[in-house]
């Protein structure tokens, strides 16, 4: 059985942000870290309600942990997830994925977002809510337990990250006061040192199965991995490169006990990276890859806001991820076929370089690709997305699915759910962090060790792996191997900025960039998003992003 770290979750009760209700998408309206939360709480319960931020979007439990929702103004609570605001925030306007549906998506998708858009005010008060969770934790029980003060540090630094990776200039507070804005600068400095301060006291590196005591929990490992991609970012954030301790971290974590799964199942019918993206990954060879687990138990926490949005939302009932052993099925969860989420061209023409792109189901797609990550479905489909707001324009993902890889894995309590646990953090980001930085450590292309790790990923996924060392990977090849390797996971605009490839005259585009078929430049005032409009107007600490008019 998983050991879920959720149990009591009554704090978020009182973190609710009442909105008045106009429309499937109002205002929320929050001060960005509230200032005011006087609970009963217990310990316990905070330090699971700190994990549950990631997971979940309420405090329901059962068939429904989106129910009760801690934000609130959308008419569906499922779509204030942590993770399924991050993946629109950080996928649609990018190269890699669309969407076809309203709700805002439209602006994202185009990269034409302001300072009321539903999603920019979504994303910036999912992440102060989690900050805010923290410091009640820290401030109630920060001198309980010493292991568990370091692992809700770990959990706001991360949304800190992210909200600083996004948004630039932040809300920042280590207390239950009204913040104070701080500068991406102040901000970068601030996580290195509480990442370091906090490394000696979490636990020690060591990959979990969900039977495994502490599973669900981070340790030492996640905290090198966030220190490498804070360092990988450097430039960006604060106009200094840092690649050397980007590489150093990347490597404590590739020398660490986790590991790439290399490991396909048993049956040989699933690939060893497709297992990573499966309904049994906390039980196989898989969870030796996965750093920081989104934990997802169907029957106990079943939310549509993180791995049941991507299963379902790439899927239509057409699309079928596992025809021989369950014929009536689609993606391994009962009903759950969305379709909304398309590939963006771009992204599959990175796996067939110089090749035609055939119409075929996801299993044959990865062996005409020749690469086991390129698990798009193509049959009866076209390839052009003629019109964005289509379901039924555009290639699908089979990604993400629930079937279990191995037979001995337990059966799926409530199949209308997802069991599979979102890989927040794995390994593979450290063999391209290390890759990236040594290409900019070495005039534009990878030494031995980097190509070799390069090698490595694309080997696990049966691509050609015959790069002489000698030769390297360019930057250019390093940012199109991001996106075979981490497509839909998150993380492409952040990878886009880096690279020099997302606002501003970047030379690079793809197909509906821009909001047009063809693609067109957007201005580089785009590559951070704009302070929600109701956060200035409730903290007067703040100050908007250049280029965006209030």
């Amino acid at each position: 059985m998983k050991r879920y770290i959720k149990s009591a979750l009554a704090p978020a009760a009182a973190l609710l942000i009442s909105l008045a209700s106009t429309s499937c998408l109002n205002d929320l309206d929050k001060e960005p870290i509230s200032p005011k939360i006087d609970l009963e709480v217990s310990n316990d319960g905070l330090f699971n309600k700190c994990y549950a931020n990631f997971g979940i979007s309420g405090n329901g439990s059962g068939s429904n942990s989106d129910d009760d929702p801690d934000v609130k103004g959308f008419d569906d609570p499922g779509m204030t997830g942590l993770v399924r605001a991050m993946w629109n925030i950080n996928e649609l306007p990018t190269d890699e994925a669309t969407c076809s549906w309203g709700d805002g998506l439209q602006e994202l998708n185009s990269a034409t977002y302001d300072p009321s858009h539903p999603w920019v005010k979504l994303y910036y008060t999912r992440l102060t809510l989690g900050i805010t969770t923290c410091n009640q934790y820290l401030q109630l029980a920060g001198s309980d337990d010493v292991t568990r003060t370091a692992e809700v540090r770990f959990l706001r630094a991360m949304q800190y990250f992210l909200l600083m990776d996004a948004y630039g200039n932040v809300p920042f507070t280590e207390t239950l006061e009204k913040p104070t804005q701080k500068s991406r600068q102040e901000m970068y400095e601030w996580l290195v040192g509480e990442l370091k301060a906090i490394e000696p006291n979490l636990m020690d590196a060591q990959p979990k199965k969900s039977t495994d005591a502490n599973y669900g929990r981070i340790d030492k490992a996640a905290c090198w991995l966030l220190l490498s991609r804070l360092y990988l970012n450097a430039e960006v954030y604060t106009g200094t490169a840092h690649w050397q301790e980007a590489k150093d971290y990347a490597d404590k974590v590739i020398k660490s006990r986790y590991r790439l799964n290399t490991t396909g199942s048993s049956n040989g019918k699933w690939s060893a990276y497709q297992m990573v993206f499966m309904g049994d990954n906390m039980e196989t060879s898989a969870a030796n890859e996965i750093l920081f687990p989104i934990v997802n138990i169907s029957g106990k926490t079943a939310s549509y806001g993180n791995s049941l949005f991507l299963i379902a939302a790439c899927f239509d009932s057409n699309m079928h991820a596992n025809v021989d052993e369950d014929p009536n099925g689609s993606n391994g969860c009962t009903g759950q076929n969305w379709i909304g989420l398309h590939p963006r061209v771009s992204l599959i023409k990175k796996f067939f370089e110089g090749k035609d792109i055939p119409n075929v189901s996801s299993k044959e797609m990865t062996t005409a690709a020749n690469d086991d990550r390129a698990i798009f479905w193509g049959e009866d489909r076209p390839l052009e997305i003629s019109n964005i707001t289509k379901s039924a324009d555009g290639f699908g993902v089979a990604k993400f699915i629930n079937y279990n890889a191995e037979a001995s894995s337990p059966a799926h309590v409530d199949s209308k759910f997802a069991d599979m646990d979102w890989p927040f953090m794995r390994v593979a980001e450290a063999y391209l962090n290390y890759a990236e930085a040594d290409a900019h450590l070495n005039g534009n292309k990878t030494s031995g060790e980097a190509t070799r790790l390069v090698n490595d990923l694309r080997a696990r996924a049966n691509a050609d792996a015959s790069r002489d060392v000698t030769q390297g990977y360019s930057l250019d090849e390093l940012c199109d191997e991001w996106a075979r390797e981490f497509y839909f996971e998150g993380m492409r605009r952040t990878t886009l900025v880096r690279f020099g490839k997302f606002g501003g005259n970047t030379g690079y585009n793809w197909d509906w960039k821009g909001g047009v078929k063809e693609g067109k430049d957007f201005d580089a005032h785009f590559n951070v998003y704009p302070v929600p409009l109701t956060q200035l107007q409730s903290n007067s600490n703040l100050t908007q992003n250049p280029g965006y008019t209030n």
